[in-house]
């Protein structure tokens, strides 16, 4: 046994390569005693226990029933909270569609990512367990994301993926823009009424693609038969349908209600992504009930569309009643810092249990995940991070990440530590993926 001086009587069962390597997630009973927990869904747990089995929450509270031979971790001087839910990032190496077009919905940032980039351990390191990794915002319709469960021993990206079969199955949502990034020159629109006239007419196509179809499959005519398969179509076919939400990369307000304007017209679901202007019209996204994932990025400079940006949006959004989360854009901002970015919208007016909401379950209920994730909630996925202290302190750090009853991440395993302290050289070393090896 490894015994940590982190916390006071905390004892820990073997390294971190003997945790991850050769066994299925959390098969035997683990239960987490003494620590504070969070549980995000109910009121804070002094001296609580969380206990965890094949996977999934079993219980968590106060006076919880440990089971004989069950795993226990003393983590006295601890703070347990559930895993952060990033639903904006680029890490892994996504990449959408080509310059050729101003929408690409038939890309597909699975074929892209590579799930033994290096990048994942910032998130690692930064409590995050679930990403949202997205192609770029270089076009109207930059195509689709994907949903990604960072487990344990990934060989490939269907060992992340939350659905079981990424050609038939919809794995993530779709990437939308509008606003400076996908207006440039030909053939991209170049204005921002004839981007919103290029993806009306888009969702026009798409509607008219699927009523043929129906119409198809309505009629015994060998004479008719289905319209020729469109890839482009069939994405935005499944965001009309209802069963795809859109991601929708949007700055400045006059953009935002834009977005609005059109998903009300064509009547799908968004999650406007970043927002800088979003506290302007709070009360007109709480009144439609739209979701917002915030970039709080707090250093001057940047494009025009983001200088009315302000680190107290969270709040305003908060006050006026809408689901606000905070995500991080890496590589824009640091996966390793989403905690400091809920830490700073506090300093600015948050509520505390708006802002862990905001990594936990606001994000979860973003990607239509809350019945799995966000939530240290009975038969809820057991995915948890334990923290040297109280989640918003300056002297806070992510001690442990764990997915699915399995460690992922260790703050005293000196690999491990060197991704959490270390800078961007960290992530470029030669024969990177030597450093997965614990992974695999």
């Amino acid at each position: 046994m490894k015994t940590s001086g982190l916390y006071p009587g905390r004892v820990w069962i073997g390294v971190i390569t003997a945790t991850l390597v050769g066994f299925s997630a959390g098969a035997d009973p683990i239960a987490f005693t003494n620590a504070k927990v969070y549980p995000v869904d109910g009121a804070p747990i002094e001296r609580g226990t969380l206990l965890v089995e094949a996977g999934k929450v079993v219980d968590v509270g106060a006076s919880v029933e440990v089971p004989a031979g069950a795993t226990v971790h003393d983590l006295a001087g601890a703070v347990i909270v559930p895993g952060f839910v990033d639903t904006h990032s680029h890490i892994g190496g996504p990449a959408g569609g080509d310059r050729s077009s101003s929408t690409s919905p038939d890309t597909r940032s699975l074929d892209a990512v590579d799930v033994h980039a290096d990048s994942f351990w910032r998130a690692r390191a930064g409590g995050i367990t679930t990403v949202n990794v997205m192609p770029g915002s270089g076009h109207l319709m930059s195509g689709q994301t994907t949903f990604l469960k960072l487990r344990a021993d990934p060989r490939r990206i269907e060992d992340w993926l939350f659905c079981d079969d990424p050609i038939n199955e919809i794995c993530g949502s779709m990437k939308m823009a509008n606003g400076t990034n996908s207006i440039g020159a030909k053939p991209r629109p170049g204005t921002r009424a004839k981007s919103a006239s290029v993806v009306r007419a888009l969702f026009v196509a798409a509607g008219e693609y699927a009523q043929k179809h129906a119409r198809a499959t309505e009629t015994t005519d060998d004479d008719k038969p289905p319209p020729a398969r469109n890839l482009a179509l069939e994405g935005v076919v499944q965001v009309l349908a209802g069963e795809r939400s859109v991601q929708f990369h949007s700055h400045r307000h006059n953009d935002i209600l834009t977005a609005l304007r059109i998903a009300d017209e064509f009547g799908f679901e968004p999650v406007i992504q970043h927002g800088s202007d979003a506290w302007k019209i709070a009360e007109e996204l709480a009144a439609a009930g739209v979701h917002v994932s915030l970039t709080l990025v707090d250093s001057p400079g940047g494009k025009e569309e983001v200088l009315d940006a302000s680190l107290r949006s969270a709040a305003v959004l908060e006050a006026a009643g809408v689901d606000v989360s905070l995500n991080t854009d890496d590589p824009v901002l640091d996966s390793r810092r989403l905690l400091r970015y809920a830490a700073m919208s506090v300093r600015y007016g948050m509520s505390e249990a708006g802002a862990l909401e905001a990594l936990t379950l606001a994000p979860a209920r973003a990607l239509r995940l809350d019945d799995r994730l966000g939530s240290l909630t009975p038969g809820k996925d057991a995915d948890f991070v334990i923290l040297s202290g109280e989640p918003f302190s300056v002297y806070t750090h992510v001690a442990e990440t764990w997915v699915e009853g399995l460690r992922i991440y260790d703050r005293d395993d000196p690999e491990h530590f060197q991704y959490a302290v270390g800078g961007f050289d960290v992530y470029r070393l030669t024969g990177q993926h030597d450093h997965l090896g614990a992974l695999r």
